[in-house]
């Protein structure tokens, strides 16, 4: 899985990227002269430089890699004051906002998963198709455990769970049995021994994804709490939008959109009873949902680039109900915490 948030130029370079869904997203954040917008996965600037494009607004982006915030510099040098750029996570965006003293925002936009400038960069682990070290962390280098901690300590059990709920991989038991009976002769440090032992229990064919891309997949958004971060961010973004706000999230992973979904469902749908059932207490509606499919990529841009094929937008307008405390029930899977899979269980 890839985000479409990265490119060939990085922020404040010549060749601006437009990400996946880029022109749906841009037009549903509803941009006017006078607004502030939260970029909460900059990346190499594409959103960003959408937004500051349609209007006289402002842009708080935030970026957990500090990578990408370095390369941003060139970008909060053009935009002349109206792009602040915060290394966060974007599950802290209603603290970002209160620190670049603003109170609301008129719209959140969310990007999720690793972008190309990641996936590109070998030492980062993120890929399969480069060899290095087995590391997958987005935020800096010393923060948090590393993919290879958790191939290298995880028990079996938890190995194939994970792989299995995070990477939707059928074949999970057997690379996690696989995996241990490695590391039991050398301990897994790079990411082209992970893909060799799970290229040999997965089999392709030519035309098929990569054997281990779902392995990956899984490995990367564990590590990093993706989904986690997600279900907290959209709490933060409900707290920050001022009635009339949009908020738009672009996801590539299936677990990613059923979360925006239940989410939003929970906050933007009214809930009736039924002559056979006693009748539902309501709740204010916080958000009123814009888009009842999820948008997807048109078969141009797949064929520019086929990652946009798993892609899907959904939006939702700001209400001027207060923000409801708490999540739907049963809105993330149960994962193995950190401890847990350190501890080898």
């Amino acid at each position: 899985m890839m985000a479409g948030r990265g490119g060939s130029a990085v922020a404040g370079g010549s060749a601006p990227h437009i990400p996946v869904l880029g022109g749906p997203a841009i037009e549903l954040l509803n941009i006017h002269d006078g607004g502030v917008y939260v970029d909460g996965t900059f990346g190499a600037g594409g959103y960003t430089r959408a937004i500051l494009a349609k209007a006289n607004c402002t842009v708080i982006g935030i970026d957990r890699d500090q990578t990408a915030v370095a390369l941003g510099a060139g970008l909060v040098e053009d935009a002349k004051g109206r792009l602040t750029l915060i290394e966060d996570r974007f599950s802290n965006l209603d603290a970002v906002v209160r620190s670049a003293n603003k109170d609301k925002v008129d719209g959140v936009v969310l990007d999720l998963g690793v972008s190309s400038m990641q996936l590109d960069t070998a030492e980062r682990g993120f890929s399969f198709r480069l060899d290095g070290p087995l590391d997958m962390r987005m935020s800096d280098e010393d923060e948090g455990i590393s993919a290879a901690d958790v191939i290298n300590a995880a028990s079996e059990r938890d190995l194939a769970n994970i792989i299995f709920m995070l990477g939707e991989e059928r074949q999970s038991r057997g690379i996690a049995r696989a995996i241990v009976k490695a590391r039991a002769q050398a301990r897994i440090d790079t990411t082209r021994a992970l893909a060799d032992i799970v290229a040999s229990v997965v089999r392709s064919r030519p035309g098929d994804i990569h054997p281990a891309t779902r392995t990956f997949q899984a490995l990367r958004i564990y590590v990093n709490d993706e989904l986690g971060e997600l279900v907290v961010a959209l709490e933060a973004a409900e707290r920050v939008l001022k009635p009339g706000g949009r908020l738009v999230v672009v996801s590539f992973h299936s677990l990613e959109d059923r979360i925006v979904k239940t989410f939003l469902a929970d906050r933007g749908e009214t809930r009736g009873g039924s002559r056979h059932a006693p009748e539902i207490e309501t709740r204010a509606l916080t958000f009123r949902i814009l888009t009842k499919r999820p948008v997807i990529a048109e078969d141009s841009e797949i064929e520019r680039n086929p990652r946009a094929r798993s892609a899907k937008l959904r939006a939702a307008e700001r209400t001027d109900a207060d923000a409801r405390p708490g999540v739907p029930v049963g809105l993330m899977p149960q994962l193995p915490s950190f401890d847990d899979v350190m501890r080898g269980r």
